[in-house]
């Protein structure tokens, strides 16, 4: 089975500083974020969702209310032939102190105990933050940092502990390094440091 392990805000749809997704009409998909999810679909990937929702845990928005728009932005993808394969959501506060918020790798081991164990080396985990990268990388997969959302320049990862292999602009641009096996085929910027592994 190949998979692709994504974030959801800040890669698939809009990140929203010091706020939450809270319903369908806060949700915005991220330019190229639908045909990045149509190249690893058409590829053969099966795109499994990890997202921390704390937003739940703090009582801003329900847990139904975290699932009414999984279930809208599914239906939206499958009009553009995309299946999500599998979604976990962690929902509890940092304060809970739990297994399943990331960075903490929970919610990659719930994964496993359902379906089993994937070739890791080979499996890429596409994030926006630190606690991605972080997670990615504990659990053995590659990792590509995408500047669509939290994360916005690559100077940013300097003081990170674990640091991305790919750095890249958006979901487009990550989902041509899985097909393309971990290499980089698009431009360069070296601003940016697309495509480039971060020492």
């Amino acid at each position: 089975m190949k998979i692709a392990f994504l974030d959801r805000d800040g890669v698939i749809s809009i990140f929203t500083p010091d706020d939450y997704i809270k319903n369908w009409s806060e949700f915005q998909f991220l330019p190229d974020a639908i045909e990045g999810l149509q190249t690893l679909v058409k590829n053969g990937f099966r795109i499994v969702i990890i997202s921390n929702q704390a937003g739940v845990g703090r009582k801003i928005f329900s847990e139904q209310d975290l699932w009414d728009v999984t279930e809208k932005m599914q239906n939206e993808l499958r009009k553009q032939g995309i299946e999500i394969f599998k979604v976990y959501y962690c929902t509890h506060t940092p304060e809970d102190n739990c297994n399943c918020r990331k960075p903490k790798t929970g919610m990659i081991e719930r994964f496993i105990a359902e379906f089993g164990d994937f070739e890791r080396g080979k499996t890429f985990f596409i994030g926006d933050s630190d606690v991605d990268i972080e997670v990615g990388a504990k659990t053995g997969m590659k990792t590509i940092l995408v500047l669509s959302g939290k994360t916005k320049s690559v100077e940013e990862t300097e003081n990170w502990n674990y640091k991305p292999d790919f750095v890249v602009a958006n979901l487009k641009e990550a989902a041509q390094i899985i097909v393309n096996g971990g290499n980089f085929q698009g431009g360069t910027d070296g601003k940016e440091n697309k495509g480039c592994c971060v020492e």
